[in-house]
């Protein structure tokens, strides 16, 4: 059972184990949303996207949903029509079962790609899981959707407004396959204040940029990710409706906070990670100069391999960020530091800088690579971790 900071007021959840990929391991969750509640989502961008992101897709364009069904261990994606038509039975099955409309059901998967989702099997423990629907479901909820991951990603914030506690709770799941357009991961975030659609959808697009689309494990995209933000309007506070009003931006800013916070627990439990890195390029001529500057250096592997290494390899940055494109690049304006260590400075290594510096800094969990191009006023953040051996173990058997 989840502490208390976590329920959310109009939002239950319920888990099973449907012996997916495991058996006796809890593999599926639904999530009940109150009558009345608003939700939304934002998907993959993969070309490949599976058939629950496609179905999950179509049945928000119909109308809010009262359930979630969220499975692990399989990803129904490169399924082809088979995967579409058990997606859709999956959403069926708990509708009868709760007695809605297959439309107001949205099916959300991870897992292996390429296999035909086990539905007989899901539907089996629907019953399990919608008699084990509580509002303090949200722990046991983090651990069914894990895959790869070494431990749940839970998180809770909450605020005062006009005497009114506001809640906002939210869980993911991701360890590999991370890079944007949607992070690879899935997340579901809920709060008990009401919101109107377009506020909702507003809100989780401005969180996302910084947070889930801003943080990278290897470079891989999935078919799968989604990020839901649900409002149940349970709070005895007035539906928000105006953007500029002080409770909406106390809410965004919290709902920001949230998703960064999970966005960092996600980079933390990267698989194999030993190390959390911040990528920070400021001086940069615009947003885009600037994040595909931090994103050369945060994918190279020759980066992210002496990372783990605690090795301070400094050249390896340096070439990075000289094959990132950057159109007129003065090498001799770009200062390159390890926390508050400079090692690049007017186009070589940094006069004072000392291997022992770099080293100690480099021998910590987390810190920052900070790159100045001298070129503007523009910078961005990307989080991001090592390379480890445990990496490529963890993906050469993830089948076996």
């Amino acid at each position: 059972m989840s502490p208390p900071q976590f329920a959310i007021p109009g939002i239950r959840l319920g888990t099973a184990a449907a012996g997916i990929k495991y058996p006796d391991r809890e593999d599926m969750v639904i999530v009940e949303l109150t009558q009345g509640s608003s939700c939304t989502a934002v998907f993959t961008r993969n070309a490949f996207c599976a058939a629950p992101v496609q179905l999950a897709k179509q049945h928000l364009t119909l109308g809010p949903p009262r359930f979630l069904l969220i499975n692990s261990g399989n990803a129904n994606a490169g399924t082809g029509d088979q995967g579409l038509q058990d997606a859709q039975a999956s959403c069926q099955g708990l509708a009868q079962a709760a007695g809605c409309s297959a439309q107001q059901v949205l099916p959300f998967s991870t897992g292996v790609i390429g296999e035909n989702l086990p539905v007989a099997r899901m539907l089996n423990a629907v019953p399990a899981a919608m008699n084990h629907l509580t509002v303090d479901g949200w722990e046991a909820a983090s651990r069914a959707i894990m895959t790869t991951d070494t431990r749940p990603k839970l998180r809770s914030h909450h605020f005062e407004f006009e005497g009114v506690k506001v809640g906002l709770s939210g869980i993911a799941k991701g360890a590999g396959m991370i890079r944007p357009d949607m992070a690879t991961m899935l997340a579901y975030l809920a709060t008990d204040l009401g919101l109107s659609q377009d506020l909702l959808q507003r809100c989780l697009e401005d969180a996302v940029g910084p947070s889930f689309n801003s943080i990278t494990v290897d470079g891989d995209t999935s078919t799968n990710d989604a990020c839901v933000l649900m409002a149940s309007g349970a709070s005895t506070l007035e539906p928000v409706t105006d953007p500029d009003s002080e409770l909406y931006k106390l809410f965004a800013h919290a709902v920001k906070q949230l998703c960064m916070e999970l966005a960092r627990d996600i980079v933390r439990d990267g698989e194999g990670a030993t190390k959390l890195v911040e990528i920070l390029v400021q001086g940069a001529a615009d947003e885009e100069e600037a994040r595909g500057v931090a994103y050369t250096i945060a994918h190279s592997p020759l980066v992210k391999t002496a990372l783990f290494a605690s090795d301070p390899n400094w050249g390896r940055i340096l070439a990075a960020v000289g094959r990132a494109g950057v159109v007129d690049l003065d090498i001799d304006r770009i200062e390159i530091w390890l926390d508050e260590t400079c090692i690049v400075r007017n186009g070589g290594r940094a006069p004072d800088y000392t291997e022992q510096a770099g080293a100690s800094v480099m021998n910590q969990e987390e810190f920052t690579i900070r790159v100045s191009l001298g070129r503007g006023g523009a910078q961005t953040r990307v989080l991001t971790c090592d390379l480890s051996y445990d990496y490529v173990k963890i993906n050469a058997e993830y089948r076996t």
